[in-house]
């Protein structure tokens, strides 16, 4: 049985092959992600505005003076 050997070259080659096809699919996904990434952020920070605004409301008390 002649098996062929695998070289440093081959597997060079291979390794190459692969990350090419990978940072093609990176950089696709790049906007998608940027874009989730900031509709997410900016959804966390009005739920904690409107959380933070009704907390204040029911923390606060309401002191009315009056003049006899």
């Amino acid at each position: 049985m002649a098996t062929a050997r695998i070289t440093r070259d081959d597997l060079e080659k291979k390794l190459r092959q692969v990350s090419g096809d990978l940072d093609d699919t990176v950089e696709s996904a790049k906007p998608k992600l940027l874009a989730g990434a900031v509709a997410g952020v900016l959804v966390i920070a009005v739920l904690a505005y409107l959380l933070g605004r009704r907390r204040g409301r029911n923390r606060s008390a309401l002191v009315e003076i009056r003049r006899i």
